[in-house]
């Protein structure tokens, strides 16, 4: 196991939540929102916070009954059963990969763009390599090499958000929420606008996969979720805010729209400042990505899922082989170049993690009513039952080619599980 002093505190699991969450997406996607529904984008942006924090509240409240990795698999496992369990944290694990591979290759296109010598595929591949396998070494060194690397990514990446904010705030035009929808919207636009913008708030279910390289997991976890989710709410909202201020129109026109904005009032220094950010964001999720992918892996063969061999720990208390697998798989992802279609995947599949652990919370208020809980949600069971029904009602603003490929892998997962069921018998 890691030492007591390499484990991760309260402020480090923090700083990897938001490092998980807060990504391109915020950088690229208040354009599209706009596009579809106008100034109403901002409702949009708390509409999602809402049901991300709905959502997380049910994180938060199992989280508390748990101390293994894993997450939502931990969580599903226990409401019901290994095959429930074992689909969710393989798909866990696969959808983890393809998002680090896409990440790795969304860094070297960035770097492209702001370094034309970087842009040929030569480049990028060797960007990619550097990348997946640098990470991957880092995280062979134990767990401390990878938070100190984690928080620096963290606060950089927030930095010229919080300026963007701060400074734009003074560039605001009130004209531009007037009126309240002032380009031509869809009649579905606003479910579809919920679906764009949902992505860039998924990532928070990662935090709990680490659990067991934290500090009072039990305890800590619930806290670091709320307080991870309050706090990228607020930057979401406001970012949208200032970027509907100062572009207003242009906003849904305008591909870098938080970039274009920072140069707006702060000239190219603003742009290539957000540019830096945009870089350090997508940094830090490939960091983010790097440290809890394995533990998808780790948690699966804890429970004789996967093969044992994976939980082999090196002289630095990490689990090598893991970290190792995850690297060799991510690698040959990533320079494939082939994400158009692998990003529904990422999307819709984060409902095969979030819905089954909603369903658990009401299982756990039945089977573990006894159990000691760090945090419980109010309500009795209103917010998981709201979570769930708004969840099944964004899923259904997917298109079906959206669904398929999505939810597919959890009918490619069935064969694997009677394999490793076959191959992993526990002992009597």
């Amino acid at each position: 196991m890691a030492t007591h002093k390499n484990k991760l505190g309260l402020l480090s699991i923090i700083l990897l939540g938001i490092n998980a969450i807060i990504g391109s997406g915020i950088f690229l996607l208040p354009n599209k929102a706009y596009a579809l529904v106008g100034t109403k984008s901002i409702f949009v942006f708390i509409f999602d916070a809402l049901l991300v924090i709905t959502i997380a509240l049910c994180f938060a409240e199992a989280a508390g009954l748990f101390s293994k990795d894993g997450g939502p698999y931990v969580y599903t496992r226990a409401a019901f059963g290994d095959f429930a369990g074992f689909e969710v944290g393989f798909i866990k694990w696969i959808v983890s990969m393809i998002a680090w591979a896409t990440m790795a290759n969304g860094f070297a296109t960035a770097l492209g763009q702001i370094f034309p010598a970087c842009s040929s595929r030569a480049a990028q591949i060797i960007v990619m390599t550097v990348i997946i396998v640098g990470l991957t070494l880092i995280n062979l060194c134990g767990v401390n090499s990878s938070k100190i690397i984690n928080n620096l990514a963290s606060i950089g990446k927030l930095v010229p958000l919080v300026i963007f904010i701060i400074v734009g705030f003074f560039f605001v035009h009130g004209k531009n929420f007037h009126p309240a929808t002032p380009i031509p919207t869809t009649s579905h636009g606003f479910g579809a606008a919920c679906l764009v913008i949902f992505y860039a708030f998924t990532g928070f279910e990662a935090i709990a996969v680490a659990a067991e390289d934290m500090h009072n997991p039990q305890k800590t976890l619930p806290r670091a979720i709320l307080m991870v989710m309050g706090v990228v709410s607020i930057f979401y909202l406001l970012i949208q805010v200032v970027a509907i201020g100062v572009l207003g129109n242009h906003l849904a026109t305008a591909t870098a729209p938080v970039q274009t904005a920072m140069e707006h009032f702060l000239g190219r220094g603003g742009f290539a400042l957000v540019a830096a950010g945009e870089l350090i964001s997508i940094g830090g999720i490939n960091i983010a990505s790097s440290f809890i992918t394995p533990r998808c892996a780790v948690a699966l063969a804890n429970d004789n899922l996967l093969p044992r061999f994976i939980l082999k720990r090196n002289r630095y208390g990490v689990e090598y082989w893991a970290i190792i697998i995850t690297g060799i798989i991510t690698l040959p992802i990533a320079l494939s170049g082939s994400f158009t279609t692998l990003a529904a995947i990422s999307v819709v599949s984060r409902f095969a993690q979030y819905l089954p652990t909603c369903l658990a919370i009401l299982v756990f208020r039945r089977t573990m009513k006894d159990a000691s809980r760090p945090f419980k949600i109010p309500g009795g069971p209103i917010i998981p039952l709201i979570a769930i029904v708004v969840s099944i009602w964004l899923l259904m603003q997917a298109t079906l080619h959206e669904l398929i490929w999505g939810f597919g892998g959890l009918v490619i997962a069935i064969p694997f599980y009677f394999l490793m069921k076959w191959t992993c018998r526990r002992p009597n």
